[in-house]
């Protein structure tokens, strides 16, 4: 009998085991595709600006998991661990804006080379918040600054603060797609301010 109950436990064990092992994991990640942008085509400026530097993204300490982490209504949340980013968040979001940027700006992210004093533009983000509540809508809000460096006299800087929600349909796919839009926004928004910066001239702060 004794052996009996224990042959059963230790196949039990071994069903549950094998549960989880079989259990998939997905990834996903916010870098669009080679040649696209997370906002679709845009419109190419008539020439490219000013090599930019894009610095490490800071991100909120809530949702800086490996797992996806959502909003369950009210203040609950939930940590997926079936659904987890190929990289850190962080390294995702600064991915996605740089390929972003790089796409608006027809210019290139020089990060990490040496400048040999060329005027180039630095550009930094902060996020304060990069909500997900799946068949709802994904949100990103934060800082973020553009500033000139070796630009001689056209040198100046702009810092402003952005929130951007996308609707998103069911599935955590379309959740990821929804941040990779709204990051694409983010982009524009950043872009033009550094065009205008790159050329010598005044830049505002997005309206809203």
């Amino acid at each position: 009998m004794i052996r009996t109950a224990m042959r059963l436990l230790g196949f039990g064990a071994a069903l549950a085991l094998a549960a989880c092992a079989s259990a998939p994991l997905h990834y996903y990640t916010l870098v669009p595709p080679a040649g696209e942008s997370g906002s679709g085509p845009v419109a190419q400026p008539a020439t490219p600006s000013l090599p930019f530097e894009l610095l490490p993204v800071g991100i909120p300490a809530q949702v800086d998991q490996p797992q996806l982490v959502v909003r369950e209504g009210g203040q609950a949340v939930a940590m997926l661990d079936g659904e987890r980013w190929i990289a850190p968040l962080g390294d995702e979001v600064r991915g996605a804006l740089s390929a972003d940027l790089a796409r608006e700006l027809r210019s290139q992210d020089v990060s990490g080379l040496p400048g040999n004093g060329k005027p180039l533009l630095r550009i930094k983000l902060d996020l304060r918040r990069f909500d997900s509540q799946p068949a709802s809508y994904a949100l990103i809000e934060g800082n973020w600054s553009v500033r000139v460096l070796h630009g001689g006299a056209h040198a100046g800087a702009l810092a402003c603060s952005s929130r951007i929600s996308e609707a998103v349909g069911p599935g955590y796919a379309a959740l990821v797609q929804g941040h990779q839009r709204a990051l694409g926004q983010l982009a524009a928004q950043i872009a033009s301010a550094a065009r205008a910066l790159g050329a010598g001239r005044a830049a505002v702060c997005p309206a809203g």
